[in-house]
């Protein structure tokens, strides 16, 4: 069946296929990001990492699944709560551990699944501030012993608000001052009243949102721009960096942040006992840093530090998805409406690439002029290949037709594709944004399927437009049931996404449409030159044969 296909056949199956395989490969295996171990200063890591091995053992295990010990429940009452902030989009709790115990998000538009408030911080696992330290004496205390807080109750109206916390231990005192900001970050400064070896951690990742093909996990982001990204379940061993700008227990839309840490703070990436990530970093007796728990808004997280924009995470795409969003994030400030953005970024993108996808398109009906040629060539050489190519390839030279034409258009755009995929799929932006009319969420599916109908038939219809020159008809068949297939499995696509894919269709089959007709134009024109020659050769014909009759006479 292969041996019947022209190259310009074979490269397009392979093309579409590969295709198919990298959505569907991605949707099951989500590509993952090289976990490169970053160390500066290898000499004193190196130490410090001698010091912690036994550590390890007491500090690391036990870091999952944690709850409050039943000597905490009697120390703080009736509650395991001391502190808690308030703002009008969200509540922040601090239990008797000192931790960051819950943040809730109050706004409609990130609700969870089932409709309620988003909870930013699962009830089980590790939570933000949470100190272990190295003596397992003084660990095993600290468990037990409540902190205390100056302020029951914070209301956020705009300016920060301060609170501290103290835990008093038999021979040490742990002093946590946090400061809060309505955007959602926190200044923290944690001191001892002795030089103790101990830890701080970042918490566990949110669990709110999580569609296919997106990434969830850690990642710790440094000084010469390297962002090392761990996934759930694929957390091995143990990590340590220095220079690090910000680390990040991240989901699909929100995450856990800390950063602001002094140069050679070292940052540990463990694993649990479900080969999750667990990040945290060394700490000293007077220490300082900031966070941030809430969404991977982008001009959120560039007010508070620019470098936070780093916490967005786009994969394999980043060097082109980034400005893309820019771009997109500009459009948005013009038009004021995110699906009328992403409409506009199309035609952008679009325009961009035209020259290469009319070369692509003209190529392609070239190639479909010269099809029955080519056909007629294959059937005179089919015993000889090396006959029949040499023979295909020349036919190809003397029409200007470029075989690999119609296809490396195609194959250059794979990668905007899938960048400006990965950016419709990561912009909390789209959460509760409306379109028109019945889209009222573009980060959800359709409620109605629309979208994916309309896509899957102007798929279908730029289809019926564009030339091909299928031998085999089973390949025809597949063809044809590709619209069928995507539309399908755009039907759980998020509406932005489709949306795109929609209006890019729309703009493929106006291009086609020119293509086209400018093909019909010229060959009208070649038609009626031809007809116009052989009027002038009849007439030439005839004037002669009139004036070789007045001769004869």
């Amino acid at each position: 069946m292969l041996d019947k296909m022209t190259p310009n056949q074979r490269l397009m199956l392979a093309v579409a296929a590969s295709i198919i395989f990298f959505v569907a490969y991605t949707a099951i295996f989500p590509p993952a990001e090289p976990q490169t171990q970053v160390v500066k200063t290898q000499q004193d890591v190196k130490v410090k990492h001698q010091d912690t091995t036994q550590a390890s053992q007491d500090v690391i295990e036990p870091t999952t699944g944690h709850s409050i010990t039943k000597e905490v429940r009697e120390v703080a009452g009736r509650s395991n709560t001391i502190s808690t902030v308030t703002h009008k989009d969200f509540i922040l709790k601090i239990d008797t551990l000192g931790r960051i115990s819950s943040k809730e998000l109050l706004q409609a538009k990130f609700n969870n699944k089932e409709g309620g408030h988003a909870q930013l911080i699962p009830e089980t696992g590790m939570k933000p501030l949470y100190i272990r330290f190295l003596d397992e004496v003084i660990d095993n205390e600290s468990k037990t012993v409540a902190y205390s807080a100056s302020v029951e109750n914070i209301a956020l109206d705009g300016s920060p608000q301060k609170v501290t916390l103290t835990q008093k231990l038999s021979s040490l005192t742990v002093t946590k001052e946090l400061t809060f900001y309505a955007d959602g970050h926190y200044d923290a400064k944690v001191s001892l009243s002795q030089d103790k070896r101990y830890f701080i951690y970042l918490g566990q990742r949110p669990q709110v949102t999580e569609q296919m093909m997106t990434v969830s996990g850690a990642m710790v982001y440094t000084d010469d721009e390297i962002a090392t990204i761990v996934e759930d379940g694929d957390a091995e061993g143990r990590k340590t960096f220095t220079g690090v700008e910000l680390i990040s227990a991240f989901d699909q839309y929100s995450a856990t942040i800390m950063y602001d840490f002094a140069k050679d703070t070292v940052i540990t990436l463990e694993r649990d006992r479900e080969d999750n990530p667990v990040v945290y970093f060394d700490a000293l007796q007077n220490m300082s840093f900031s966070g941030y728990i809430g969404q991977k808004e982008y001009k959120v997280l560039k007010n508070i530090k620019p470098v936070l924009t780093n916490a967005i995470e786009y994969g394999w795409f980043t060097f082109a998805s980034k400005p893309l969003f820019q771009l997109l994030s500009w459009l948005h400030g013009i038009f004021g409406n995110w699906g009328w953005s992403i409409i506009a970024l199309t035609l952008i993108i679009r325009t961009i690439l035209y020259p290469l996808t009319y070369k692509g398109m003209v190529s392609m009906q070239k190639i479909k002029e010269i099809s029955p040629k080519i056909k007629e060539l294959q059937a005179k050489h089919k015993g000889d290949p090396q006959r029949m190519n040499a023979a295909v390839m020349d036919m190809y030279k003397k029409h200007n037709a470029n075989p690999l034409g119609g296809c490396l258009p195609m194959i250059l755009q794979i990668p905007v594709f899938f960048a400006i995929y990965r950016v419709l799929l990561n912009a909390v932006e789209l959460q509760g944004a409306p379109w028109i009319m019945w889209v009222s969420d573009l980060s959800l599916k359709d409620p109605y399927y629309i979208l994916p109908i309309l896509m899957g038939a102007s798929m279908y219809y730029q289809q019926r437009l564009t030339p091909n020159n299928f031998t085999d008809p089973l390949q025809e068949k597949v063809f044809k049931y590709l619209p069928v297939i995507f539309t399908l499995f755009f039907l759980t696509f998020p509406s932005g996404l489709v949306l795109y894919w929609f209006v890019n269709n729309l703009f493929s089959i106006a291009q086609q449409f020119i293509v086209n007709q400018q093909f019909q134009n010229a060959k009208e024109a070649e038609i009626a030159a031809s007809d116009h020659a052989q009027k002038i050769e009849h007439k030439e014909a005839q004037d002669s044969k009139k004036s070789t009759g007045r001769k004869d006479d």
